[in-house]
């Protein structure tokens, strides 16, 4: 069969001869290829990705003819990990643990210490139930646990992780091995000091423990003193040396005390030259010979190791070595050799060679590997190097019969010894033997399921697979390839037949997947889904004309699509007369590329595709629109979308677009079905104008406030003012405006596109009817006369008001009638007043509650406050035109009459209540105790830091007037303070409370 690339060309060729408005079934068929020719078997080796008909290499070789049973399950038999019989256990390595387990293999074959260990008291041994599991905790526990199953378990390896765990290792860092067997004797020595059986407490200097003396001698008087000592294993220097009778002659010989190193004599009472040496008094039953292969290299700073020949024998006669002949056995038969396998120091492997005790025999254990050794020659502590080959590879010496040459042997065990074992421990050995062998039961069941499923599954395909060509002319269904080559795949489970991925936009097959499909029979198609479910079902009838269409127009656009570029360039350059339409410059410099990439997108559109392509309409990519003018060319992604502004219509930048005839936007259309249209006589946006309009304005407001600051720079920072209380020198004449003026100007200096400009001065304002001043002096700005001139330019000023140095008045004197009538009347609306919001804050300390009892209201505070809010501010940033003594000066008294701030500044624990005047102050604490759960009689209410103490006067009495703030000090609280209603039964105003109490928390 022909490769994919050429099947998919075949399917469309039709289309040069075609239009979409001519496409005839034949044709639909043709585009899905139908009628392909099936694949025969050996005939074609591979599945053919193009040929819905090729049923072929797909899996089902695995499931014709005769079949394995092996191959229905990935069990292995378990009894691969059973133990064979005579036998011994091996140890699974953790990691970096092999020093540990040749250890423990070595003391396992020691049977005198196996037999200490089983008699060890174990007291939850008798509390211990065998149906339920047991967990070793101490140390000695761990290593009798792990002593009988090495014994007696029917595995092949076992998991020492529970000892190395109790021991503390790090199983991914080797250990020095050497000192790990010194810590771990001292470690077993210290536990089993404390069994009460004395046999046992003394088991490790028993089996391990030696005795020798330094002795050191005065060569001047002849004084011998002896320095006894114990050891359980005997450190032999091996470098220079070529047998195990050298290094231990060496480490017994006398060495000379003498120049910086002599010795301190009691009975000469002086340094004098002196001999050494060490005489060895008794010897273990299990004498462990360690063998220096480890030694530091002062010129490097590391440890290296000595890769050496050493021989050793099988039989070992210490009788010459000792002091003083005793009755003890003076030879020793060869038991173990600890070997390290490798050049380095620091890495490498560790293995052993141990002595079966009951047979003979020697086996090398080597982690959860065991081989029994055998051969004519028997060759110990001789294993290959794992690491890089060494360099100066030195020959191997002839050994005599009895004798082991070896160059990686680490230790030597010598010994003697008969075996016992412990009932406790026997019955947990069989109850991990138990386990064991249910597991076995186990995993073959699950063989046997494996292998009946199988072969049921081998019925089944032999029988469908057969079904599944679709002959000409009979019905047929679509079915996911993958899903045939995972359903023919045993190792995976069987899922429903999913076909939702394969469907277009008109929930049809798409074209595109009918290669990664497979066109089957109708009797096969229905056994698959009534055994396995899924859908939806493909069938003849899920061709997609549609698909095939558009696929149809846009392959026939992208053959035309040179010929219209040339046709479309000649076009725009020529002049026309009637209407037209705009078309960006931008797609007009790039439409061939969009063009291009719109088809493609088209041609090769998914399924369930929701992403936008070009040449949609305005309305539905607005974001990007909105963004596209700042777009360069190569970023574009859309036609004529870089003259639509955000809101959808036509850009009001004119110079970005070019008007082309009917004729070239026909042409454009037929790439671009969906991309905006804008004709000749179409207006522009008018809500761009209308923001374009604003920026402007905003422009134009920020220019005027730079220029108004600038010019009145001192009054906006508040510097350099004048006053009269200290008339300044040189000056006759100073001007007044009134105070919310300059207020409202800085707003607008600091916000100028927030705030409205400010284009007059009231100054009537502070004057009476009669022309007098209305106002203090605190109410009013001071302007020098050169801020006047400017004030008179800028602004529209209905009444100059001057202050001359002698008058040190206004053109009128302070009207004192009408500024009475004007207080009174403030002072009486404020007092008769229904619903209203005052402020309640609760404080602890009387210096506080003094400092907030009246807090001062300022229109610059207020104004603060606003401007906080309309630009918040990060923590620590200070707006550099506000001035904090600006703000104190500009302050105005509560007679003013100018101007209150009707904006509260809210603190934390305040809280806001609605009352009336006509309420008395009884009436307010019940509404503070609900606020604030304290008793009526436990507050101790404040304003203007006088008290407030007659529960009968009313609250316009009291002078508490709207937007008033009353400071709460309460004593100690009454829990029970619901209690209290029943005390205070009062009643509150029928007009805004209507029997309840009403209660603003903020």
């Amino acid at each position: 069969m022909a490769p994919r690339v050429q099947l998919e060309k075949a399917a469309w060729r039709w289309v040069e001869t075609v239009k979409p408005e001519e496409i005839r079934q034949e044709h639909i068929e043709l585009a899905y290829r139908i009628n392909l020719p099936a694949c025969k078997r050996g005939a074609c080796r591979r599945n053919c990705k193009g040929n819905p008909n090729c049923l072929v290499g797909i899996g089902e070789q695995a499931w014709l003819g005769e079949i394995d049973e092996s191959a229905f399950h990935s069990i292995d038999d378990p009894n691969s990990e059973r133990r064979e019989k005579n036998t011994f256990v091996g140890l699974t390595n953790l990691g970096a643990t092999c020093y540990v387990n040749t250890f423990l293999q070595v003391w396992f074959h020691n049977l005198e210490l196996r037999r200490s260990l089983y008699q060890c008291q174990n007291s939850r041994a008798e509390e211990h139930d065998t149906e339920s599991d047991y967990e070793p905790q101490s140390i000695c526990e761990h290593l009798q646990y792990l002593f009988a199953l090495l014994q007696n378990s029917n595995r092949k390896y076992i998991d020492p992780s529970g000892l190395v765990k109790a021991l503390g290792l790090d199983t991914g860092q080797q250990q020095d091995a050497q000192e790990f067997s010194k810590l771990f004797l001292s470690l077993l020595e210290d536990t089993l000091s404390k069994q009460k059986n004395p046999n046992l407490r003394n088991v490790i200097q028993q089996q391990f423990c030696g005795q020798f003396s330094y002795v050191t001698v005065c060569n001047q008087c002849g004084r011998s003193s002896a320095l006894p000592s114990r050891f359980y294993e005997l450190e032999l220097n091996i470098q220079g040396h070529k047998s195990l009778t050298e290094c231990v002659t060496e480490f017994l010989k006398e060495e000379k005390l003498d120049g910086e190193n002599r010795y301190f004599c009691e009975t000469c009472q002086s340094k004098q030259n002196a001999t050494r040496r060490i005489k060895l008094h008794s010897l273990p039953p299990t004498l462990n010979l360690q063998l220096m292969r480890f030694v530091f290299d002062r010129q490097t700073g590391h440890k290296k190791k000595l890769n050496s020949f050493i021989s050793f024998p099988e039989q070992l006669d210490m009788g010459p070595f000792l002091e003083e002949k005793q009755d003890e056995k003076c030879v020793y038969e060869l038991s173990a050799v600890l070997i390290h396998r490798g050049i380095s120091a620091y890495s490498g492997h560790y293995i052993a060679h141990v002595k079966d005790a009951r047979t003979g025999d020697w086996y090398k254990f080597n982690d959860e590997e065991i081989e029994k050794m055998e051969g004519k020659k028997l060759q110990l502590g001789i294993e290959e190097d794992i690491a890089e080959t060494v360099k100066s590879q030195t020959k191997k010496p002839k050994c005599s019969k009895g004798y082991h040459c070896s160059r990686n042997a680490y230790m030597l065990v010598y010994k003697v010894q008969q075996e016992e074992s412990s009932a406790f421990l026997q019955r947990l050995v069989d109850q991990d033997n138990h386990k064991f062998e249910e597991w076995c039961s186990e995993m073959t069941d699950m063989r046997k399921q494996s292998v009946d499923k199988g072969k049921a599954k081998h019925e089944e395909v032999k029988e469908l697979y057969k079904l599944l060509p679709a002959r000409d002319g009979e019905p047929y269904e679509f079915i996911p390839l993958d899903w045939l080559k995972k359903w023919l795949d045993d190792s995976t489970a069987t899922k429903e037949i999913d076909s939702s991925r394969f469907l277009c936009s008109h929930d049809k097959l798409h074209p595109d997947k009918v290669g990664d499909s497979r066109k089957v029979s109708m009797q096969a198609a229905q056994l698959l889904y009534e055994r396995y479910g899924g859908g939806p079902r493909l069938n003849e009838s899920s061709l997609c004309r549609e698909c095939v269409s558009q696929r149809c127009r846009v392959l026939r656009l992208k053959n035309q699509l040179s010929e219209d570029y040339k046709e479309i360039s000649n076009l725009v350059k020529r002049t026309f007369s009637g209407a037209g339409f705009w078309v960006g410059k931008a797609s007009l410099r790039s439409w061939r590329q969009l063009a291009l990439e719109q088809l493609e997108e088209d041609e090769h559109e998914t399924a369930h595709n929701n992403s936008q392509t070009n040449g949609q309409g305005p309305h539905t990519n607005n974001k990007f629109s909105s963004e596209l003018s700042e777009c360069t060319e190569d970023e574009m992604k859309t036609f004529n979308e870089d003259i639509a502004c955000s809101h959808g219509g036509l850009s009001i930048l004119e110079t970005e677009r070019k008007l082309v005839s009917p004729e070239v936007w026909t042409k454009f259309r037929e790439y671009f079905p969906k991309a905006p249209e804008f004709t000749q006589d179409q207006e522009a946006c008018q809500q761009c104008l209308v923001s374009q309009e604003e920026k402007d304005n905003e422009a134009v407001s920020k220019m005027m406030a730079l220029d108004q600051k600038n010019q009145l720079l001192n009054l906006f920072h508040e510097k350099n003012r004048p006053a009269l209380t200290k008339w300044p020198q040189g000056t006759d004449v100073l001007y007044v405006v009134p105070l919310f003026f300059v207020d409202e100007w800085r707003k607008f200096i600091r916000r100028p596109t927030k705030s409205s400009p400010v284009s007059n001065v009231s100054n009537t304002l502070l004057l009476c009817p009669h022309g007098g001043f209305m106002f203090t002096y605190d109410s009013v700005a001071l302007l020098w006369p050169s801020e006047w001139d400017v004030i008179s330019r800028l602004f529209i000023v209905d009444q100059p008001i001057s202050i001359h140095c002698l008058k040190r008045t206004t053109p009128s004197d302070l009207c004192w009638e009408c500024r009475e009538s004007f207080l009174f009347q403030q002072q009486r609306d404020l007092r008769e007043y229904t619903q209203a919001t005052i402020y309640i804050r609760k404080v602890i300390e009387d210096k506080r509650m003094i400092k907030e009892a009246a807090p001062e209201l300022s229109v610059s505070s207020s104004e603060a406050e606003e401007e906080k809010e309309e630009h918040p501010k990060l923590d620590g940033e200070k707006d550099p035109d506000f001035s904090q003594d600006g703000a104190k000066r500009l302050k105005l008294s509560d007679s003013s009459g100018i101007r209150r701030s009707t904006r509260h500044r809210k603190l934390r624990g305040e809280k806001a209540l609605i009352v009336s005047a006509n309420q008395t102050l009884k009436e307010l604490k019940i509404q503070i105790m609900h606020a604030f759960s304290v008793a009526p009689f436990d507050q101790n209410l404040f304003i203007d830091g006088k008290s407030l103490t007659d529960d009968s006067a009313t609250l316009g009495s009291l002078g508490i007037i709207p937007e008033s703030i009353i400071c709460l000090k309460a004593d100690e609280p009454i829990a029970d303070y619901a209690a209290m209603d029943d005390v205070y039964q009062v009643r509150m105003p029928e007009e805004g409370f209507k029997g309840e109490h009403v209660l603003l928390q903020t």
